[in-house]
């Protein structure tokens, strides 16, 4: 049974064990103020003498629990193993946003855990941010104002219909998508507003890292 260890009212900044941006984590930090770090994640320096909330996960890579624990970070560990380390954060954390650092790029494997915790918490606001990219699952109607030209990629989890769209150069209304299936890769932004809605949930978005700021103030709040 999941217990809600952290509640946050401000959008919160996750950082795993991964490949970690210092500009990325800096403009996180600037949307996204409360720091949490999944396991190995709390091995990372916080700019500006910022510490971590908490650190969650089964701690098997986290270098000096101690010394955390000494500077206040509290420590929470989960030890079952049917779930990851950002799944852990995702259902004992309450926030409003979550901005995940740390778990794109480097090991695949991991980078299509994080993709698949998404699908599997549709309830969580979750954007994964990681070198040129932003990736998050999308809620079932999303508004963006993009430039003409902007990357739009859009990947199902699973069998996704009913889509609607518009203000992207490659409609794809009335199709449906599969990961085996039909995908959306590199389709472009038309500029201007651009719209999708769909029936069945499960489509990743991603979109150019620089989209990130105005991504974050679009999504839906639960």
């Amino acid at each position: 049974m999941t217990q809600i260890l952290l509640r946050a009212s401000d959008p919160v900044t996750l950082v795993g064990g991964g490949p970690v941006d210092p500009r990325q984590l800096e403009e996180a930090l600037r949307l996204a103020p409360e720091a949490v770090a999944a396991d190995g994640g709390g091995n990372l320096a916080l700019p500006g003498g910022r510490r971590f909330r908490a650190v969650i996960g089964d701690m098997d890579s986290l270098r000096d629990p101690a010394a955390l624990a000494d500077a206040g970070v509290a420590l929470h560990p989960i030890a079952e193993q049917d779930s990851t380390d950002l799944e852990k954060c995702l259902y004992s954390v309450e926030a409003p946003l979550f901005l995940g650092l740390g778990f794109l790029g480097g090991r695949l494997d991991h980078q299509l855990a994080a993709m698949s915790a998404l699908a599997r918490h549709p309830a969580q606001q979750v954007v994964l941010l990681g070198g040129e990219d932003i990736c998050f699952l999308c809620p079932p109607a999303l508004e963006l104002d993009l430039a003409a030209g902007t990357r739009v990629s859009l990947f199902p989890m699973g069998p996704v219909a009913g889509l609607r769209s518009e203000g992207l150069r490659w409609s794809v209304a009335g199709l449906d998508f599969a990961p085996c299936g039909r995908i959306g890769t590199s389709n472009e932004a038309l500029g201007g507003p651009m719209r999708i809605a769909f029936d069945a949930p499960g489509m990743l978005v991603i979109l150019p890292s620089s989209s990130l700021a105005h991504v974050a103030q679009r999504l839906p709040k639960p």
